[in-house]
């Protein structure tokens, strides 16, 4: 069997690099993605919701807590080490954690509200297949939104250390590229903005929104941090109605 991206977090050393980065005061999960997943997300009450390469699934225990009126959430993950630790991150709400590959997951059909997705189907060889999966598994009306590495970062040598310049190369030439990440080597799909909002309309879907990760200043509490997240985009975002 191939490796998938969730491979990654079986070796230990990646998983525990992974999760202290998490923890780190401005890391650009939390200052760039998720303020933009939050806002296309929007209201998630007593919302049917799948989450598809979980992770440690703490998104989902935020989008159960309190103030967002009930709702159920399904989090499926690959990574044995980050699926024990999503157990705990959900322990006494209504979710439940799924170990699998979100290639190879059943998607019952007509089944959730909202399905989300944050950095992980950059990781996905075969888009179109999933997108129809998920596709399938929304209620009428239903909502889908991710988050990928976006497609200029993906295309981009990746040097070790504090990044200073990008040079974008072979854009239209679509596949895996390995990447040095956390002290480890990772491959991630490089696609092109045009195939994501392609696929999505090929599956079905009505393309709603589509995000880049332009800095909020509130988020961060050093300006230097700020002014150097201007300079190129990390993250794109999609969402799209069935």
């Amino acid at each position: 069997m191939s490796e998938r991206g969730s491979d990654f977090y079986e070796d230990e050393a990646n998983f525990e690099k992974y999760m202290e980065r998490r923890q780190w005061q401005e890391n650009a999960n939390d200052t760039l993605e998720k303020p933009v997943m939050l806002e296309l997300i929007g209201d998630v009450g007593g919302k049917s919701i799948l989450d598809l390469g979980c992770g440690d699934a703490r998104f989902g225990a935020e989008l159960l807590g309190p103030g967002h009126r009930g709702g159920c959430y399904t989090g499926v993950e690959g990574s044995v080490n980050m699926v024990q630790v999503a157990h705990e991150s959900i322990k006494g709400q209504n979710a439940q954690i799924e170990q699998a590959f979100m290639e190879d997951w059943s998607y019952p059909a007509d089944t959730y509200d909202l399905v989300i997705s944050r950095l992980a189907i950059h990781y996905i060889e075969d888009v179109d297949s999933l997108f129809c999966k998920v596709y399938n598994t929304l209620k009428e009306n239903g909502t889908f939104v991710f988050s990928v590495e976006h497609p200029v970062i993906t295309s981009t040598l990746q040097p070790l250390g504090v990044r200073t310049n990008w040079v974008v190369d072979q854009y239209f030439v679509e596949g895996f590229r390995e990447q040095q990440w956390l002290g480890g080597t990772v491959k991630k799909m490089h696609r092109s903005i045009e195939s994501y909002y392609m696929a999505l309309q090929e599956a079905g879907f009505q393309v709603q929104h589509l995000r880049e990760s332009a800095p909020q200043r509130p988020y961060f509490v050093n300006e230097d941090t700020y002014l150097r997240r201007q300079r190129i985009p990390l993250f794109l975002f999609l969402s799209a109605r069935k």
